[in-house]
């Protein structure tokens, strides 16, 4: 049963990059990347919940009572994700994005492994362990600085974008790790994560009313009834990955679960820049850039099977 957990998550991984596409489209229909967020964040809770329903598993609600508060806070992360990815991905490209995600996300697997972190098990790096993580930041750089005109670029602006994109891959294996939690308080997946993208809309409710008192782009949501089909697709690709990580993490570990998502995610994004899919700019995917997605995947591949 273990091994069905290792196709999840790779599949998990390659759906963060569609999700990331298509609420870029969702953002700029509403032309509010604050009130795209929300409304993603949204159909996923109430996805999840008809799936908690149609389970039976819904009455694990009841026991929320009594779990630690901090156990149930996990949907922040997924709220900081979403909103970055529609941020960022326009102005750093599919492939610069989802690398920096990956070096944010790998740095705290590392980091979660090593410190025993919100109720990881401890355990000391394996050399292959260093070895594959600096062979992934090593990946990072050169797709960085393999975009065309990535040096000339390099503003203080931009910086602070791939910054953001580090921080944002960086919250997503601690929300794994906290709904792990959750998952042993309440024994429910579906209700976890309907639980963690209730929590996920309140913190966009407040950052949403703090822009609008704050001057920001009011949503316009005429648009919604002419958006393509596919820019509705985030909230179910949200739900899927968030579910599957946490439900993988205790089955095949946090390395194997992050190494492989983050190969979905690189993989999948490779795609969404070559050819421009979800109407995002159609980016070279030069020789060094390619590269640095294959020392990045060699690299996932050491932590993984070593």
């Amino acid at each position: 049963m273990d091994t069905l957990f290792i196709p999840l998550s790779l599949a998990a991984g390659g759906l963060l990059a569609v999700q990331a596409g298509a609420n870029a489209q969702l953002s700029k229909t509403t032309g509010s990347p604050f009130a795209a967020t929300t409304i993603q964040v949204v159909l996923a809770a109430l996805l999840l919940l008809i799936v908690a329903i149609a389970t039976g598993t819904s009455t694990a609600f009841g026991r929320l009572s009594a779990v630690p508060w901090w156990h149930a806070i996990g949907g922040v992360a997924t709220a900081l994700y979403v909103a970055s990815t529609i941020l960022v991905f326009p102005r750093l490209g599919a492939v610069v994005a989802v690398g920096l995600f990956i070096a944010g996300q790998m740095l705290a697997s590392l980091g979660l492994d090593s410190f025993g972190l919100l109720g990881v098990p401890q355990q000391a790096p394996k050399p292959a362990t260093l070895i594959g993580t600096a062979a992934v930041l090593i990946g990072v750089i050169a797709i960085v600085f393999g975009q065309k005109g990535a040096t000339r670029e390099l503003s203080g602006s931009k910086l602070g974008w791939m910054l953001l994109a580090l921080i944002a891959g960086a919250v997503l294996p601690a929300q794994g790790a906290i709904n792990g939690l959750l998952r042993q308080d309440l024994g429910a997946p579906f209700v976890v994560g309907t639980i963690s993208f209730v929590v996920a809309t309140l913190s966009m409710i407040v950052v949403l009313v703090t822009s609008l008192l704050m001057n920001g782009a009011k949503p316009q949501l005429g648009g919604l009834r002419t958006m393509p089909w596919w820019g509705w697709i985030g909230a179910v690709c949200g739900a899927t990955y968030v579910t599957t990580v946490f439900v993988a993490i205790p089955a095949i570990g946090t390395a194997a679960t992050v190494g492989l998502t983050v190969a979905g995610q690189q993989i999948v994004s490779l795609f969404v820049d070559r050819h421009g899919w979800f109407r995002l700019p159609q980016r070279e995917i030069s020789a060094l850039r390619f590269a640095g997605v294959v020392v990045l995947l060699l690299g996932v591949a050491a932590i993984k099977v070593f």
